[in-house]
């Protein structure tokens, strides 16, 4: 395993010299930056003051990842960095409810059920779709090109359009949610234009496939500002105003809940956040009589279908609802990408 060349506490980008501590978006992952009271104390009643290095005694600790469960920040004990062989070599435990996490494969699995033995939780159908290895080896290889029939731009085009609506926070966190195979989570990190990247999934097998990506186009990538999570999109494992852009690419519509998912979202972007994300739409009518009087069927008709496919108005509906403010949009045929901020 190669020994990890970054450290969370020095800048990873030097070609951003101008965020200092005082910038919203300097490299998230210091305590003030997780925004912790001004005096913390670990279970050995050492404690830390403000701007200090997050090291603890006996080479723990706090981290950016917070525990799934509690959404208390998870203590950290292994070598420090947010990239693949720092987080594969380390541990990860949450002080408050005592549960313990770890990397599997090349991933770090933050699900409530990370470690269970015998508990298996039935998913839905699209969501159990994802995560069948031969999906997951077809997705970058086919399946992901033929979204281009309904609008949508391609890989270079959407990375893009994406770049645009992030940049009042470029220099900041920027989470990948149901990142798939890392289509645009490596793009994301490959850029520089961000302190870190992490490619979150919930499915097993599109988080290998990142990781397999990544080694096949830039072994030496693995070391760099990119992490691989596997976490549930209604139970993100970050606490609360602590990420500074999310993304969410052709994601919405497999979301058992976009409801919930987006409260998340909202939830752990902090204020001058973005949100942008990218879905298939459902066609609207003009007239909004017609419009009420068939949502009773269409919302039928969506509870036999397989995805969650909404009209442009549900979508800024949505995210309105969730407290997100300042949506756009840009549409072309059935492919929307959209965009909002955290007040």
């Amino acid at each position: 395993m190669a020994t990890a060349s970054s450290s969370l506490h020095q800048p990873m980008f030097p070609q951003y010299p101008s965020l200092s501590r005082s910038s919203r978006f300097h490299p998230p992952l210091r305590l003030s930056s997780l925004r912790f009271p001004s005096r913390i104390r670990a279970s050995s009643a050492v404690a830390l003051e403000p701007e200090s290095s997050t090291q603890l005694n006996n080479g723990l600790e706090f981290d950016l990842f917070s525990c799934p469960v509690c959404y208390e920040p998870l203590i950290r004990k292994g070598p420090p960095g947010l990239n693949l062989p720092a987080i594969y070599r380390s541990g990860f435990k949450c002080k408050s409810c005592n549960k313990s996490y770890s990397s599997k494969d090349m991933y770090l699995d933050l699900t409530i059920t990370a470690g269970s033995k015998d508990y298996n939780e039935l998913q839905p159908n699209r969501t159990e779709l994802f995560r069948s290895p031969l999906v997951s080896f077809l997705y970058e290889r086919g399946w992901r090109q033929n979204f281009n029939q309904s609008g949508f731009p391609g890989r270079d085009e959407e990375f893009k359009m994406a770049q645009e609506y992030f940049k009042p926070v470029i220099g900041g966190l920027l989470v990948d949610v149901s990142c798939g195979s890392g289509l645009f989570s490596r793009k994301f990190a490959e850029s520089g234009t961000y302190s870190g990247v992490v490619a979150l999934d919930f499915s097993e097998n599109m988080l290998r496939q990142c990781y397999d990506f990544i080694k096949k186009e830039n072994p030496a990538f693995s070391t760099t500002n990119l992490a691989l999570v596997r976490a549930d999109v209604s139970r993100l494992p970050f606490s609360t105003g602590s990420v500074d852009a999310v993304h969410a690419g052709a994601a919405l519509h497999c979301w058992p809940s976009p409801s919930n998912a987006v409260a998340e979202i909202t939830r752990i972007l902090r204020s001058g956040g973005i949100f942008v994300g990218t879905t298939f739409l459902r066609p609207s009518f003009g007239n909004s009589s017609i419009t009420s009087i068939l949502r009773p069927f269409r919302q039928w008709e969506r509870s036999l279908q397989n995805y969650n496919n909404l009209t442009e108005k549900e979508i800024e509906d949505l995210c309105t609802s969730c407290g997100l403010i300042n949506y756009r949009s840009k549409v072309q045929r059935s492919f929307i990408m959209f965009s909002a901020q955290k007040a």
